[in-house]
């Protein structure tokens, strides 16, 4: 199963591609592209974790896996 942040759509694959399709893309939609506005008490992370994370806010956290070299 797929994290909830990854989506996945089926591109067209026309009959004269000249390299293999690729059958199933992914992208992310991080949460902050669904916050119209950032709400007031938010939880924080502490500054050591926020630090590791990337952002002070949990609610804002995406985590990102690279796909680079798996299944290869």
């Amino acid at each position: 199963m797929s994290h909830p942040q990854e989506q996945t759509w089926v591109p067209f694959i026309g009959p004269f591609d000249p390299c293999p399709p690729i059958l199933c893309k992914t992208y992310s939609t991080p949460p902050h592209l669904f916050m119209t506005f950032q709400p007031p008490n938010l939880p924080q992370f502490s500054p050591e974790e926020a630090l590791r994370h990337g952002t002070l806010w949990p609610a804002l956290y995406s985590p990102y896996e690279s796909r680079w070299g798996k299944g290869r």
